[in-house]
């Protein structure tokens, strides 16, 4: 079983290593706007040969500008959407992981009827809150009592919010024009979390972004960024 302390470390360096990253770059004076974080990876190598429980996404949006209502509906759809993309990424990326997709979740819910709230039902889009450090009540109970029915570890990682905004000219539009921004082209920003559901702490956050003229090629990006060195 991992140390917790080690774990703690290695989240910890890896925010740290974002933040001298933002500090290095400075302030940009002829852009009103900051510039945004850097993704911290994940902190796989405090985690290797757990199981890891990946709870489902429940919440995703998208700016008005994009006008892509009827590609994100009906919500439902997205959302498991969403949840494959992630799914089939993460164990391909990050393998020294065992990793537990959401349909697992939610057959040990449907097992512990009663007991366990299905993950889809839990408020964890609240976790998206910039700095949390505490899983209030009582998501922290629902989070605990659920991975102890599928078997997981003491760990899990949680896809808290999923938005789509239009990307700005200058941003990451492969194979386009430097400064120019399509009218579909859009930024996806994965805000994921990494839960000791024990404790009921959040030990890692950070938002990962990527681009595309679809949601999902878009989130797909996201998502291999939080995996730094790999294709």
């Amino acid at each position: 079983m991992t140390n917790p302390l080690e774990f703690k470390y290695l989240v910890r360096r890896a925010w740290c290593a974002g933040v001298l990253l933002v500090l290095a770059c400075g302030a940009n004076p002829d852009t009103d706007d900051a510039a945004p974080a850097p993704t911290a990876p994940l902190p796989t190598a405090g985690l290797a040969g757990q199981r890891v429980s990946v709870f489902p996404l429940t919440l995703v949006a998208a700016e008005d500008s994009l006008h892509w209502e009827q590609r994100l509906a009906p919500r439902s759809a997205s959302l498991a959407q969403a949840d494959s993309v992630i799914a089939e990424l993460l164990p391909g990326r990050a393998p020294e992981v065992t990793w537990v997709p959401p349909d697992e979740l939610r057959r040990a819910a449907r097992r512990g009827a009663g007991i366990a709230v299905a993950p889809d039902q839990m408020g964890t889009s609240l976790l998206r809150a910039p700095g949390m450090t505490d899983v209030p009540d009582p998501l922290r109970s629902q989070m605990r009592t659920l991975t102890a029915l599928a078997g997981t570890g003491r760990y899990a990682l949680v896809p808290a919010a999923l938005v789509f905004r239009k990307a700005k000219a200058g941003e990451g539009g492969r194979g386009r024009a430097e400064g120019a921004a399509s009218a579909g082209l859009a930024t996806a920003e994965l805000t994921v979390v990494m839960v000791d559901v024990r404790l009921g702490k959040v030990g890692f956050q950070t938002i990962a972004r990527g681009e595309g003229d679809d949601p999902w090629t878009a989130l797909a990006r996201a998502v291999k960024a939080l995996t730094p060195g790999l294709p």
